[in-house]
């Protein structure tokens, strides 16, 4: 596993390629400054943990 990817402010590429809004099944914007997935689609926010996306509704920030 690079070292890259267990850095919290970063996240593999290649898993952003993949992964989907779990709510719209959407596109992904990747927020490094945030440290979040943005679903403009949803209007949600998924936090990033440890390198881990938590792609929970429940875990989301709503935007407003």
């Amino acid at each position: 596993m690079s070292d890259t990817f267990n850095t919290p402010s970063s996240v593999d590429p290649r898993l952003l390629e993949v992964l989907v809004c779990p709510v719209t099944r959407g596109r992904l914007d990747y927020d490094r400054a945030a440290g979040e997935l943005v679903s403009k689609g949803a209007k949600l926010a998924y936090p990033i943990r440890d390198g881990v996306p938590i792609m929970l509704p429940e875990e989301a920030r709503r935007l407003d």
